[in-house]
């Protein structure tokens, strides 16, 4: 979604596996492994060149597979190129400043991919679903009207302008998995031992509020969806597929960028012919 289409979240099916079917996973997991090793080449190019960056948003609601897409898809880059950050309940700290803050902090440097699980876009989800949560930023009173959303729309497309005018790509990907699925994934939380840790009741009292979710986020997307800092509506009810899809989409933005390797000055290479003579003389 690049916002010069209508958009409606209900066009999209959670399990849509475009032209592949479910016999198809051992080739896509295949195709999964192939990205995400040219993925890897273009990040050390990136690093190197130390000219662009590549920030990558990551949202979805609760069980939707983010974490291990996450994984899976960073699996072959170079650590020290890579800046994740997850954003949850905002410390004091950051409840006294703009609500953009302390996303906007954590954009990536020059070289670098920047992965944000979680995100500003939290600032017009949760926010917006749960006024408790809104109240809790401390806006003046007189700031708080019927506009609000509207006006942080605006701020997050003028956020994302600038960062795109300072070399930093956006990719942005919402993870679009299905009220059955959610359930599915929640019980199995409850029934595994060794996922008990990534359970949390609050996950099901959510729940209630999934058609409020649905909506704000088709309000997010529709609102901030740009050719330079375009949406991915990533149908999420096959884990193997939405990892394919995210992985395919981030190496396009990388060759889109074209990095390279820096060349040499003459000044440079007669150093590296110095240095050379030098370890070759023990």
């Amino acid at each position: 979604m690049d916002g010069r289409r209508a958009f409606a979240l209900r066009n999209f099916d959670p399990a849509d596996l475009g032209p592949l079917r479910e016999v198809d996973e051992p080739r896509a997991r295949a195709l999964t492994a192939r990205a995400t090793a040219r993925l890897a080449e273009l990040q050390t190019r990136l690093y190197a060149q130390n000219r662009w960056a590549l920030l990558v948003v990551i949202q979805g609601m609760d069980a939707a597979g983010k974490d291990s897409a996450i994984r899976h898809v960073l699996s072959g880059v170079n650590p020290q190129g890579v800046q994740v950050f997850s954003f949850k309940q905002p410390s004091e700290e950051e409840l006294d400043h703009d609500f953009l803050w302390r996303t906007s902090r954590c954009f990536p440097e020059r070289g670098r991919i920047g992965l944000f699980n979680r995100s500003h876009y939290e600032e017009v989800l949760v926010a917006r679903v749960h006024a408790e949560v809104l109240a809790r930023q401390r806006v003046p009173a007189p700031l708080v009207t019927p506009r609000i959303w509207q006006e942080r729309f605006e701020d997050i497309r003028a956020l994302e302008r600038y960062a795109t005018r300072q070399g930093i790509a956006i990719r942005k990907f919402f993870l679009h998995v299905s009220s059955d699925e959610q359930r599915r994934r929640l019980i199995e939380r409850i029934d595994e031992p060794d996922k008990h840790w990534k359970f949390h009741s609050g996950d099901v009292a959510l729940r209630k509020h999934w058609r409020a979710y649905q909506r704000a986020y088709a309000d997010a997307i529709g609102a901030t969806a740009r050719p330079h800092a375009p949406w991915y509506v990533v149908p999420a009810d096959h884990k193997w597929f939405a990892r394919l899809v995210i992985a395919a989409a981030l190496v396009d933005a990388l060759e889109e960028l074209r990095p390279v390797f820096p060349k040499l000055t003459p000044a440079e290479r007669r150093e590296l012919a110095v240095a050379r003579r030098a370890l070759e003389r023990g």
